[in-house]
């Protein structure tokens, strides 16, 4: 098995397994009827990111510097993030759903020094005015794939990066308009693998499958460094079905699956079908919430247990944890796993007592078991992350005398929807500038696919009379597809407090 220390990076772990185990097949690419299918063992792998890594070298990318990466589930994004792991450069994932405004903030932000893309996004008005140097995924004579195959299959860096590297920067929606951009190092993404390799007792034999968007921090450390880290099999499918999901498991013959809530309620939508039961997964690592109702049935339906846990983008994993054997206790989301510490707290920061709501806080090892840092913002990394080492979530819940713990709600300017994390602040920033709209205040509502719908609470200018259709189109030009209200509501006014605070728990039905 291998082993780590503080000198482990994703280099030498990569080069480790393909050392190891080089014919163990580590990644199987396919659509949804394997129509598309790709196959690679960890050496292959290792070569392929090789040459990746000299293509980047090629291109005058160096350690320290930032490379964006917009691509759907693919080969090429996980070639892309160890290629430039092994050259100490950073990589910068932009979600696929993301518009031009919002790549064009990202990049800046980071200075990024290339792009690496495929036509269909790179074809988006103004892509081509972001950047001068450009790898676009299209298989042409001048696309990436054709330059990377040309290129060595041995590295050519003499930089050995070291496990404080940072490797990649996430850029995730908090409570302000602002997103920010979380720092991992190489050290986070080997503590992310063995934690999760524990959460899920997993061994080289396993064969995980997950169809979660590659560009997010749940694929990247709870799905390809686990299975990277223990040498198994990763299924990447391209999109998730819920009419073809156990068609594939069987087809691949997976052991552990990711998944969310959206997945167990569509799939729970489709008709029983002959043979459903018959697979071999154990476990479906699930990131919460749903009802104790609906997880009875989703486990009864189709033979699996679920494995519940919550963490964020900021402290890497499931901090809190359903463990791999044992007792459970839903609705409880689970007990500290190893390598933090947990506090509920009021609103002075002290303690309170066993039962009673308060935030979560956690506590970590900075740059190994939690996040490097905020990228260019130390007054936002220290705000989040206190003197004492407590990073505060934002989140709420409780703690029973036995150390189990309920998750309460979200912060009401976080909208979790989809498993995306959204804020309501960046919305309302962009629906406020369309002319016609005076107030915007936006809310996350009950959805009983997506956890959350996007709901936008509006006050139009006097003599304004612009339609929802027209609040929609502009909303959808402007913002990620995942962030467009899907319910749209007009007032005369916003509800305020005496002092004139906007009280937006009052546009959030109370049943």
């Amino acid at each position: 098995m291998f082993q780590t220390g503080d000198g482990t990076t994703v280099r030498s772990l990569v080069e480790y397994q393909a050392q190891t185990h080089p014919e163990q097949v580590f990644l199987i690419f396919e659509d949804c009827d394997a129509d598309v299918r790709r196959v690679y063992t960890y050496a292959q792998f290792h070569r392929l990111s090789n040459k990746a890594a000299n293509l980047f070298l090629e291109r005058g990318v160096r350690r320290g510097d930032r490379v964006a990466v917009q691509l759907t589930n693919s080969p090429e994004c996980l070639e892309a993030l160890v290629g430039l792991a092994k050259i100490g450069a950073i990589y910068v994932p932009l979600n696929s759903s993301y518009t031009t405004a919002e790549c064009a903030y990202i990049m800046k932000a980071c200075d990024v020094s290339l792009l690496l893309t495929q036509p269909s996004l790179y074809q988006m008005p103004g892509m081509d005015e972001l950047i001068e140097d450009v790898l676009v995924v299209d298989g042409s004579p001048s696309g990436y794939e054709t330059l990377r195959d040309a290129q060595s299959e041995e590295l050519a860096s003499e930089h050995e990066p070291v496990s404080a590297d940072v490797v990649e920067i996430m850029f995730t929606s908090g409570t302000t308009s602002t997103p920010k951009g979380v720092m991992l190092t190489n050290a986070n993404m080997i503590f992310s693998g063995l934690y999760v390799n524990w959460q899920l007792a997993m061994n080289h034999e396993d064969r995980y499958m997950t169809s979660m968007c590659a560009s997010h921090v749940n694929f990247q450390l709870s799905a390809l460094l686990p299975v990277l880290t223990v040498g198994a099999t990763l299924i990447l499918a391209y999109r998730y079905s819920a009419t073809r999901f156990w068609n594939q498991v069987r087809r691949n013959d997976a052991t552990l699956v990711q998944s969310m809530a959206m997945m167990v309620r569509t799939m729970m939508r489709q008709p029983v079908a002959e043979g459903e039961r018959d697979h071999r997964v154990r476990q479906v690592h699930y990131f919460l919430p749903i009802s104790r109702k609906e997880k009875a049935a989703f486990e009864e339906r189709f033979g699996v247990t679920l494995l519940n846990n919550y963490g964020s983008t900021e402290s890497l994993v499931g901090v809190i944890t359903d463990y791999p054997y044992g007792p459970r206790k839903w609705p409880s989301i689970g007990r500290v796993g190893p390598g933090y510490q947990v506090r509920i707290v009021d609103a002075e920061g002290e303690d309170v007592p066993p039962g009673e709501c308060g935030e979560i806080l956690v506590r970590g090892r900075k740059g190994y078991s939690l996040m490097a840092g905020y990228w260019k913002d130390p007054e936002a990394t220290a705000a989040a992350i206190d003197q004492d080492g407590w990073y505060h979530t934002g989140d709420f819940g409780s703690c029973d005398q036995d150390g189990w713990f309920y998750f309460a709600d979200r912060h009401i300017d976080l909208i979790k929807r989809g498993g995306e994390n959204i804020s309501t602040t960046e919305v309302e920033n962009i629906l406020e500038e369309m002319p016609g709209i005076a107030e915007a205040a936006v809310v996350g509502v009950p959805d009983p696919v997506r956890d959350q719908a996007v709901k936008a609470v509006l006050v139009l200018t006097p003599g304004s009379n612009i339609t929802e259709a027209e609040i929609s189109a502009y909303a959808a030009a402007n913002l990620a597809s995942f962030k467009v209200p899907s319910v749209i509501e007009f007032r005369k006014a916003l509800p305020r407090g005496a002092y004139g605070k906007l009280l937006k728990h009052l546009l959030v039905p109370s049943n």
